[in-house]
């Protein structure tokens, strides 16, 4: 059987620093990425605004430079210090790194004045820098199973908004009719639910007195529609936080860390661990 390739040793120094945020350098790491990923979030905000970017487009150009040569860096240095690069290039985050670190580029390949609207376009790609954020969130995953616990709660919830809504908009078509804007039964039930969440953009209002008080009485529901979903993924969430406690003071609880595997990526192993539990590549060089 052939011997599995190892990973040289400043390979392994930048995965060890990239990958994983138990060492003291993979936590300057993360900060540091943390930061300049928010900087330029609002660097791209900051060009939006005319009289911002008339003014000091030249900074502002120099700083994105800045961001993205930073950011070419990283990504260069995620594909180098793992066996199989393919594993992160079509990963989520590598599409994700990818996408928000071309614009720039693209820019400089795509020259003439015909398509400077279209590069513009392709330069907005950086706000995608944003979701490589999803990175430092730690209780997603916890988020996550609180959602799909509650899913189906929420989908019968939903289910019982939308009857009501088309209801309430049937009822309030046939009291006010065409006058008042309820020109049909669609955009009836529209403004129910704009109505129904209290976003009430005014651009249809009841002029009777019975559409008045039936407007009153969604409104007053609104209010509490609104907390109901909230409610309903809280208590899954306290639950799943209870019972992640309720396991770490269990003796059969064994810590996971931030170890990636230098092969597929994954993270989460056991202290204990010395191979991955995807692949069965060796973790510890």
């Amino acid at each position: 059987m052939k011997e599995e390739e190892k990973l040289s040793p400043w390979k392994h120094k930048i995965h060890e620093i990239i990958y994983e945020a138990d060492t003291p350098m993979g936590k300057l790491f993360d900060i540091i990425l943390f930061i300049i990923i928010i900087f330029s979030v609002i660097l791209i905000m900051l060009e939006s605004v005319k009289a911002i970017d008339t003014e000091y487009h030249e900074i502002l150009f120099v700083l994105e430079w800045l961001v993205t040569i930073f950011f070419t860096i990283e990504y260069i240095a995620r594909i180098v210090c793992i066996k199989k690069p393919s594993k992160y290039i079509f990963s989520f985050y590598g599409i994700i790194d990818f996408l928000s670190t071309i614009p720039l580029y693209i820019s400089y390949i795509f020259a003439g004045s015909q398509v400077l609207l279209a590069v513009r376009a392709f330069r907005l790609l950086r706000v995608f820098r944003i979701l490589k954020l999803a990175r430092f969130l730690g209780e997603a995953s916890q988020l996550k199973r609180a959602l799909k616990a509650s899913r189906a709660k929420i989908t019968v919830f939903l289910f019982a908004v939308l009857i009501a809504s088309v209801m309430m908009g049937t009822l309030m078509y046939l009291i006010e009719g065409d006058e008042a804007g309820f020109t049909s039964i669609p955009t009836s039930i529209y403004w129910t639910i704009v109505t129904l969440t209290t976003v009430g953009y005014g651009d249809i209002a009841p002029i009777t007195p019975q559409g008045q008080a039936i407007a009153t009485i969604i409104m007053l529901l609104g209010y509490g529609i609104i907390a109901v979903p909230t409610g309903m993924v809280t208590a899954e969430f306290s639950k799943q936080s209870k019972d992640n406690t309720d396991l770490k003071k269990s003796d059969s609880y064994v810590h996971v860390n931030t170890q990636c595997c230098p092969t597929c990526s994954k993270e989460g192993h056991r202290d204990d661990a010395t191979h991955c539990y995807n692949c069965g590549s060796i973790l510890n060089e």
